[in-house]
């Protein structure tokens, strides 16, 4: 059976990408005035990503540009899509996490990766074969750390904690949310399971790995004797909705064509640019990206068949995130997730039973609910002394034979 949530997440996954070639404090402005935007349309979540090199991915500190949006909006959560852990000492990824935790009274989440760009580990010396084993040794910090249950010593080739330890409670309790990305292998759902952790699925719903990434999750929280809950499961896909599906198509038409990696520099048909950026970069027409479901661009109504097969593919899960992608203008962006927030999330949030219950149980009502509707108003007149104007006349007549018209079939 497939697992459905009582309420869905919906957020956008923010890496940022940005074509080459364009004012970068701009580019920031717009991710910042994205995540107002989406506070305001009752959005659940923004994760920010951290990058140091290409070009592409500007910020470099997500925690810095969460402390700033946590300022500029009211109540959407704000994770690391991901903190790059590798690239980080573990306590002072704890304590910054921490400080975020009290700064945005509990609306960070600390999201983790080994560090999806290897020239950022180039620049830094750091071996790309060693880059999970570190995150993996990160997190087992990262955790003792918040889980306080005493100081935390440990030695790694890489980093020492000596008698370590935060210097205050968490304001979440028992600590902040914490999830771990998941590409095409195993290792971030294993990671994930043994520590009973959330989930980001960053590679898209439609590879290969993704219909197994549960089972990997459950069992390496079993060897661990961890809980996993797939309602901490979320999903990054594209997203770019409008009132038509050619309508959507052609809004991302030519910043598809430009996207980054490929379009703005590299030939994708080079075999190393298909090598190196193949995953990343999806089919090579829009209309193939289409086809193959790797995004949702249509209307409102084909994200929701689109959802629904995510769902049963996966065995269920409890997020999905826009990958931000900027294909499209800034205006037309907006207004997919306006379209996102108002007719796709309340079908899989139980914001429509009760009120289309409710419109079906007036309209197949309408004699016993409305029935004395006409009477009342001609009592009113009556009541005033003054004469019922014909037009209105004409209107309580129409409701007296509807509903001897209605009376009459019963």
């Amino acid at each position: 059976m497939t697992y459905r949530p009582a309420r869905m997440k919906f957020g956008t996954f923010i890496a940022p990408f940005h074509r080459v070639g364009e004012n970068p404090t701009l580019a920031m402005k717009r991710d910042m005035a994205l995540i107002e935007h989406l506070d305001r349309l009752g959005f659940d979540e923004a994760w920010i990503g951290e990058h140091h090199s290409f070009g592409r991915e500007l910020i470099a500190d997500p925690a810095v540009f969460i402390a700033a949006a946590a300022e500029r909006t009211r109540k959407i959560k704000l994770g690391t899509g991901v903190t790059s852990l590798p690239y980080h000492h573990p306590l002072i990824t704890a304590d910054k996490m921490l400080q975020l935790d009290h700064m945005t009274e509990g609306r960070a989440m600390l999201g983790c990766g080994p560090g999806a760009l290897t020239s950022d580990a180039y620049m830094m010396g750091i071996d790309p074969v060693t880059q999970r084993r570190r995150m993996n040794e990160a997190l087992d910090a990262i955790i003792a750390l918040f889980e306080a249950k005493g100081p935390v010593t440990m030695t790694t080739d890489w980093f020492t904690l000596r008698e370590a330890r935060l210097q205050m409670a968490s304001y979440t309790q028992p600590h902040l949310p914490i999830a771990v990305a998941a590409t095409f292998t195993p290792s971030g759902p294993t990671a994930a399971g043994k520590h009973g952790l959330g989930l980001l699925s960053v590679a898209g719903a439609d590879n290969e790995g993704f219909a197994r990434t549960w089972k990997w999750m459950e069992e390496a929280a079993a060897e661990s004797g961890k809980c996993v809950d797939r309602g901490e499961w979320r999903v990054v896909v594209p997203i770019h909705l409008a009132d038509s599906k050619q309508e959507a198509i052609e809004d991302i038409r030519e910043g598809y064509r430009r996207r980054a990696y490929v379009g703005d520099r590299l030939d994708p048909s080079a075999p190393a640019a298909g090598a190196l950026f193949g995953a990343a970069t999806g089919a090579a027409t829009i209309e193939e990206s289409v086809e193959s479901g790797a995004i949702i661009a249509g209307t409102p109504d084909d994200a929701i068949t689109q959802i629904d097969g995510i769902l049963d593919r996966s065995g269920g899960l409890g997020g999905i995130l826009g990958f931000s992608h900027e294909w499209a203008s800034t205006e037309k962006t907006w207004r997919s997730y306006e379209l996102l927030a108002r007719y796709v999330a309340p079908r899989f949030q139980g914001q429509l039973p009760t009120i289309e219950a409710n419109r079906n149980w007036i309209e197949g009502n309408l004699g016993t609910v409305f029935g004395t509707l006409d009477s009342a108003f001609q009592k009113a007149f009556e009541d005033s002394g003054k004469p019922i104007p014909e037009q209105i006349q004409k209107g309580l007549d129409a409701m007296r034979n509807a509903r001897e018209a209605a009376n009459a079939k019963r």
